[in-house]
């Protein structure tokens, strides 16, 4: 898709100036595409002693993506401060309801507000950008309730816009994946642990180490594994032995059964129950 260079850089000044009149701020930093160009985009604007990035250090996320944002986060010159959030506290996060995002979602931003009034800094800020307002997304309930700023969703950034400014600014982020957290590997309903999180987890990671950097998702439901992987790359991965080694790899880590998608990878796979719901 061709983007009128003019549009985007009208927006991207109303980026700078909506930063501007917040003054300073604490960024939500997952070390994605659309925190890493918020982040960036606020270092300039505000400088680094005004704009602190605050990763969360979960059983719900990735021990890679907390390496990411680190290295990501040092390369821009950013101020970070990776706190250690227990997710798995909250019984209403373990349940693992169609609403579990917000519960978690509350609960960390609290603990972001709480440290962005010791900081003595204005505003939390997220990267949810404008694609994000039209998916199911409970988790923007919380941040709306909590007074959240989201300033690329709120000059109409969409994801797409945000990959091409980013590549412009030469962020190595601007074509990386979604990663969004563990807990969207599992079914709603089935109750999350520490054991399943890393289960899934370490599915993925090697899956990835033997097929290389496509975009993927082990979708847990114990002791079967539903492995998403683009539909072209399915009759690739289909193959006796890529399939063999699957089911290897899969079973040292205690799968019984493992599945290939044949509607292959996409995104919030397991919100499709809940529109079949709906539907009836």
């Amino acid at each position: 898709m061709r983007y009128n260079e003019h549009d985007l850089d009208s927006r991207e000044r109303a980026l700078r100036a909506s930063l501007a009149e917040l003054g300073s701020v604490l960024v939500a930093y997952s070390g994605g595409t659309d925190s890493t160009y918020l982040l960036a985009v606020s270092l300039d604007e505000l400088g680094s002693d005004r704009v602190l990035a605050v990763t969360a250090d979960s059983p719900l996320t990735a021990r890679a993506e907390v390496a990411l944002a680190r290295t990501q986060a040092e390369a821009l010159g950013a101020r970070l401060l990776v706190v250690r959030y227990d997710s798995l506290s909250d019984p209403a996060v373990v349940a693992n309801g169609p609403d579990r995002c917000y519960h978690c979602k509350r609960d960390l931003f609290h603990s972001l507000l709480d440290i962005g009034r010791q900081q003595g800094l204005a505003h939390v800020t997220s990267g949810e950008n404008a694609d994000d307002q039209h998916d199911y997304r409970p988790g923007r309930r919380a941040c709306a309730e909590l007074g959240i700023r989201a300033p690329l969703a709120e000059i109409g950034l969409t994801k797409s816009e945000v990959r091409v400014l980013s590549r412009q600014r030469g962020l190595p982020t601007w074509d990386r994946p979604a990663a969004p957290c563990l807990a969207t590997r599992f079914p709603y309903d089935t109750a999350l642990t520490a054991e399943g999180l890393a289960r899934v987890e370490a599915a993925e990671a090697r899956l990835q180490g033997e097929w290389g950097a496509i975009p993927l998702r082990v979708r847990d439901h114990f002791p079967l594994a539903r492995i998403e992987i683009p539909p072209d790359e399915i009759a690739r991965l289909a193959r006796p032995k890529a399939r063999a080694l699957a089911v290897r790899l899969l079973r040292e880590l205690g799968y019984v059964y493992v599945t290939l998608d044949l509607a292959g990878y996409r995104m919030g796979s397991l919100n499709e129950v809940l529109a079949h719901t709906e539907s009836h």
